[in-house]
């Protein structure tokens, strides 16, 4: 069966250098928004590569039928720029291979840690690498390809849902607000700032993945996603350490609105509901997401 996989994925391998020999292919689980396979690659110097093969969704290919190459475009300036990110190698929209377009990035020897031995080091680094995402000057550089965040907060504001999780109430808020004042330069968002799509090895973070959401907009969004996010994985005093860090590394950003886009990653993440949860953890998730929205409307109502 590997022998098929194989002359599968030879082809990919070759367009990158004819002189590559493909030793091992795996299937890598654990995402739910695109297929992934680690490659083992000969190169012709004699050394052995990993690489990694990603093929978006349904959902995202639909949404963005250029979504490949985006995301390889945006890996190749956030690497020159020095963030941490897989180094992409190959971008394949001819359908041969593939029905559907594919890249072929950097294998990067890492894991995601929700158990970490050292919780603040841990949230030290997320929000320092966070901060590093947004101090990249899209003024130098060509990011139009990538789109505005604002369009996708106003597709979300239209999005139907069960209500389960206050989610008209929300919607309604926020729309009374559009448009917001404009008090933040916008950056380069990832779109989905979670531990999820964070690599860790040796109690370092090695990098930052999956930018299919990425957008360019004001980065409280991403700060409010990755606060509520922490909050689920670990807990009020930990979410706060990891505001209040990126908060000191980013003194220059104007944060009234953060519980206003606090309710927009809240609205966003409130799908949650739909994955299939065990039913301790869902309970224990909309404890939080319910004091975090309450938390964010008694906020944006005394005005701060």
């Amino acid at each position: 069966m590997e022998k098929e996989v194989v002359k599968r994925f030879e082809p990919i391998i070759q367009r990158i250098n004819s002189g590559n020999k493909l030793l091992h292919v795996w299937e890598i689980k654990g995402g739910i928004s695109a297929q992934v396979w680690g490659l083992e690659v000969l190169q012709p110097n004699g050394q052995k590569q990993k690489m990694i093969v990603r093929q978006h969704g349904d959902n995202d290919y639909f949404r963005n039928p250029n979504i490949a190459a985006d995301e390889f475009r945006l890996l190749e300036l956030l690497d020159c720029e020095g963030i941490l990110v897989p180094k992409p190698f190959y971008l394949d929209q001819s359908g041969v291979i593939f029905t559907r377009p594919f890249l072929v990035m950097e294998f990067i020897d890492g894991k995601n840690d929700f158990n970490p031995t050292n919780v603040r080091d841990y949230i030290s680094q997320l929000a320092n690498h966070l901060a590093n995402i947004h101090r990249v000057d899209i003024s130098k550089l060509d990011v139009s390809f990538l789109p505005l965040q604002n369009e996708i907060c106003i597709e979300l504001l239209n999005r139907k849902s069960d209500n389960s999780l206050n989610e008209y109430l929300m919607q309604q808020y926020l729309k009374s607000g559009i448009p917001l004042s404009k008090k933040n330069q916008d950056v380069i968002l990832h779109g989905d700032f979670w531990p999820g799509n964070i690599l860790w090895k040796d109690g370092k973070l090695v990098a930052v993945i999956d930018w299919e959401d990425a957008a360019i907009g004001d980065p409280l969004s991403d700060l409010a996603n990755g606060r509520l996010e922490v909050l689920f994985k670990f807990g009020i005093e930990a979410m706060n350490e990891f505001t209040s860090t990126y908060q000191s590394l980013m003194p220059q950003i104007d944060y009234t609105d953060l519980p206003y886009w606090e309710l927009f990653a809240a609205l966003r993440l409130s799908v949650f509901t739909e994955w299939g949860l065990d039913k301790q953890i869902e309970k224990v998730m909309r404890e939080k997401h319910e004091w975090f929205v309450t938390h964010a409307f008694t906020r944006m109502n005394k005005g701060g």
